[in-house]
């Protein structure tokens, strides 16, 4: 594709010539249809035709061009229009299947009857549908159950009144995809009425119920739930128990008037399955519902890890320890339990039943040397591990041991006058040497303290605009201090990104120690990684759902998010002189970044596979995608699947699980902020979820393709999303701990509006416009108003104004733990 590069400057005809060799080249790969007319992105059909099949491109002769490039161009297009063809009455999965990246499809004023069931099965990328002005009759919703539809145009559609369109009543009622915009009819055999007149009786989504809500077991033990299904029409009901590992059986279905059941057994119950969301579906006609269980399992304690410290280096004894309840930790040395002190303290972060952590030494010396042994302890049982810590050689070699030398007797005949004649050579030397230190102290704060990036002080931390020339268009900025920079004084690398150096008062921490070891990543062999298929694809490469072997301690393999780096050559600057070593040096940098992010609500990094092409990032695998795709889910309006599997939850959620969900995001921007790290895009879209209703914050750099409407493009490269940012990073670029609470702010609303865009009914001009001149968004149906006046305190103008992430945290954590009828909703 280099062919297809244009360099700077180049002359309007030369761009001509080069776009005429790109259209040659396509129409040498496939054959616009007879009657219609094709760009790269669209195929556009106005034309009256009688054929019967769907206007699929026609194959020529590639020669050595291959599949993939054949596959490449089918995936380019995101438009097609087609009007006024008559004989195209069915569409199949067939038609479809190529076209994986569309997002556009228009097939208006034909002859269209009837729609396969599986037809847009291959196009999750579907926003907007018209089918206007077509002989159908009926259309199931079961068709769109894996889109997320903005838009479906039925306008002069007459369907056959029955409970088959009940289901476009109800979009309609509730403003689904634009439906309650459009007049539209159905016939009831007599005459044409207007579909919200429809009066069907027994037809109606299904309700579903489960025996539990909650259920807790002992590992080993044996249990059975039950869910019913009922309504009219009679729905079809079934467990989805996908990535269980406790040994499952459905038993046989039993049919009630209107109500269907089926019982789930699980045998021998694994400590894997903690916290899974065992979840029911019922759908009939109308729709579908479901209903989960949170299954606890109570296991005893296991120690997964207890690493001896390397000598010289740590002053940490790492560990791992699994159990639930959570266990409780004691630490023994020389028999004697240690008790916590400001020099020998446990510190550690919980992941769910995983309690990992370090028993941290301050100075250690050759008296802390010895064996350790940490005991967990729950309910259910006790186990101890010991291992070996050295952290200092004995001050003299003698058969002590490391557990202390005795002071030696030195015997020493002198007379008193001697005595004298020495205290005052000593105070002496004592004299000069302070003064000597002072001096030294003068002249390195005068001179010795100006880096060479011309800014004071230990630590400076870069917060830069974008370089608009960049090919990339997001940076996450974390700290970065004068030794660890090797990119020049002109600009800094961070996260794959090439940025101007600007300093940033606002941001200082002290106390950075330029000489302790650099950071360990860990480095993950190919041969460990199997790619499963891919999760979505975005400005430095694509996303895949893989299985990682010799991972984990305590399974032989894992599922994992891997992250993979496009050619460095298609993805750099052309003006720099090595960008396959820039590219490298640049994912180090990020993969140490990321190694340092350790947080029970941040995506977990497990490490980097860098022998061979390409580069691969491995990250832990969040079950239930993005929280926008997530709350779009679990709305009032709105049930689907994602990959063919419901995502697991009780329907629609309720007030304290919208508070838990921005409680935990609230606490990783806790971290965050304490890191000195501004995330610059924080939103819904960039949040994961996994069993448990777990929510952590991440990025994997694929939201700008998915949501390129939460974008905003400036300039050639840079997209802005500003619907989340504040007046200070739309005029200035300037972004900071401050202007993330704004962009917390604005999470608050998309939790409480069940993911609904900002200012959706704006264009981003508008909503510039807006934000500059001080409007905030208005409070959502659902929250409540305390909840509300948190967001009011994240939009303050004036940065130093808006509430401490710290505070917005402990006041949702309050509100998640009060009784919800507190909570003034309506007031």
């Amino acid at each position: 594709m280099d062919l297809f590069f244009i360099p700077p400057r180049i002359c309007w005809w030369r761009v001509l010539f080069l776009l005429s060799i790109f259209q040659d080249y396509l129409s040498n790969m496939l054959d616009c249809p007879p009657t219609c007319s094709c760009s790269p992105t669209e195929i556009y059909c106005n034309k009256s035709d009688n054929g019967k099949f769907f206007p699929l491109l026609a194959l020529q002769d590639t020669g050595n061009n291959g599949n993939n490039s054949i596959e490449d161009l089918f995936k380019n297009i995101t438009s097609i229009h087609i009007e006024n063809w008559t004989g195209l009455q069915t569409l199949k999965d067939v038609d479809m299947e190529l076209y994986t990246g569309l997002q556009r499809l228009t097939i208006m004023n034909g002859n269209l009857r009837g729609i396969q069931a599986r037809a847009f099965s291959q196009n999750p990328h579907l926003r907007y549908i018209n089918l206007s002005k077509n002989p159908l009759t009926t259309l199931s919703w079961q068709l769109f159950q894996n889109l997320q539809l903005l838009e479906l145009r039925l306008e002069e559609v007459v369907f056959e009144c029955g409970c088959d369109i009940r289901w476009i009543q109800l979009w309609q009622q509730r403003g689904e995809a634009g439906l309650n915009t459009q007049l539209l009819f159905c016939n009831n055999g007599a005459s044409k009425i207007p579909l919200q007149a429809m009066n069907i009786s027994l037809c109606d989504l299904p309700d579903i119920s489960v025996t539990h809500y909650n259920l807790t077991v002992i590992e080993g033990d044996r249990v059975t739930v039950t869910c019913n299904g009922s309504g009219s029409p009679l729905p079809e009901v079934d467990w989805t128990v996908n990535d269980l590992h406790s040994i499952n059986t459905h038993q046989s279905n039993v049919y009630w008037p209107n109500v269907h059941s089926i019982n789930l057994t699980l045998v021998n119950v694994s400590r894997d399955d903690n916290f899974y969301m065992l979840t029911c579906i019922a759908e009939n006609k109308v729709g579908m519902a479901n209903a989960s269980i949170q299954l606890t399992v109570h296991f005893p304690p296991t120690i997964l890890k207890l690493d001896e410290p390397e000598r010289r280096h740590e002053t940490c004894i790492e560990f791992t320890v699994r159990g639930n309840p959570q266990p409780t930790l004691r630490w023994f040395h020389r028999d004697k339990e240690i008790p916590p002190s400001d020099y020998i303290r446990t510190e550690m972060d919980t992941y769910q039943d995983y309690l990992e952590g370090c028993l941290n030494f301050k100075d250690p010396t050759h008296h802390n040397n010895g064996n350790y042994t940490l005991e967990a302890s729950n309910f259910l049982g006790v186990t101890t591990k010991t291992v070996y810590g050295h952290f200092l050689n004995a001050p003299f070699s003698d058969d002590y041991g490391d557990y202390g030398t005795p002071t030696p007797t030195i015997t020493v005949t002198h007379r008193p006058e001697e005595d004298t004649f020495g205290v005052s050579i000593a105070v002496g030397l004592a004299g000069f040497a302070c003064v000597l230190l002072v001096v030294l102290f003068v002249l390195i704060n005068k001179y010795g303290r100006r880096s060479k990036f011309g800014m004071k002080g230990p630590v400076a931390v870069i917060s830069g605009e974008e370089d608009s020339a960049s090919p990339l268009h997001h940076v996450n900025h974390g700290i970065i201090t004068p030794c660890t920079l090797d990119a020049g004084p002109d600009a800094v690398v961070i996260g794959m990104t090439r940025i101007p150096v600007i300093e940033n008062p606002q941001y200082f921490r002290h106390g950075h120690n330029c000489n302790k070891p650099a950071t360990y990543v860990q480095h993950i062999k190919r041969r460990d990684i199997i790619l499963k298929r891919e999760l979505g694809e975005g400005a430095f490469g694509k996303v895949f759902l893989a299985e990682c072997y010799n991972l984990s301690p305590t399974k032989d393999k894992m599922l994992v998010a891997v992250k993979t780096l496009k050619d460095p050559t298609l993805v750099f600057s052309q003006t720099l002189k090595d960008p396959t070593l820039a590219a490298r040096k640049d994912f180090q940098r990020e993969a140490e970044l990321l190694t340092n992010l350790q947080h029970e609500h941040i995506v977990k990094f497990y490490g980097v596979c860098v022998d061979g092409d390409p580069l691969i990032m491995v990250f832990e695998y969040m079950k239930h995608g993005d929280l926008n795709k997530f709350l779009r889910a679990h709305g009032p309006d709105a049930m689907i699947l994602v990959d063919g599997q419901p995502l697991q939850t009780n329907g629609e959620l309720g007030l304290s699980q919208m508070l838990h969900i921005a409680t935990q995001i609230a606490a990783g921007m806790m971290y965050l902020a304490s890191q000195h790290f501004v995330h610059r895009d924080l939103a819904t879209r960039n949040c994961l979820v996994g069993n448990g209703l777990l929510v952590k914050i991440g990025d994997f750099g694929m939201s700008r393709d998915i949501y390129s409407t939460d974008y905003y493009r400036v300039g050639g490269h840079t997209m802005l999303p500003i619907r989340w940012m504040p007046p200070e990073s739309i005029m200035y670029r300037k972004f900071t701990t401050e202007s993330d609470v704004w962009s917390f702010g604005v999470i608050l609303w998309e939790i409480f509006t069940y993911g609904k865009q900002p200012w959706f009914q704006l264009a981003n001009n508008e909503v510039i416009e807006c934000i500059t001149q001080g409007r905030v968004l208005e409070r959502p149906r659902v929250c409540p108003k305390e909840v509300y006046d948190i967001m009011l305190g994240c939009w303050q103008r004036e940065p130093q104004q808006r509430l401490n992430i710290k505070d917005i945290q402990k006041i949702l954590y309050a509100l998640g733990k009060a009784t919800p009828v507190y909570l003034d909703i309506l007031g």
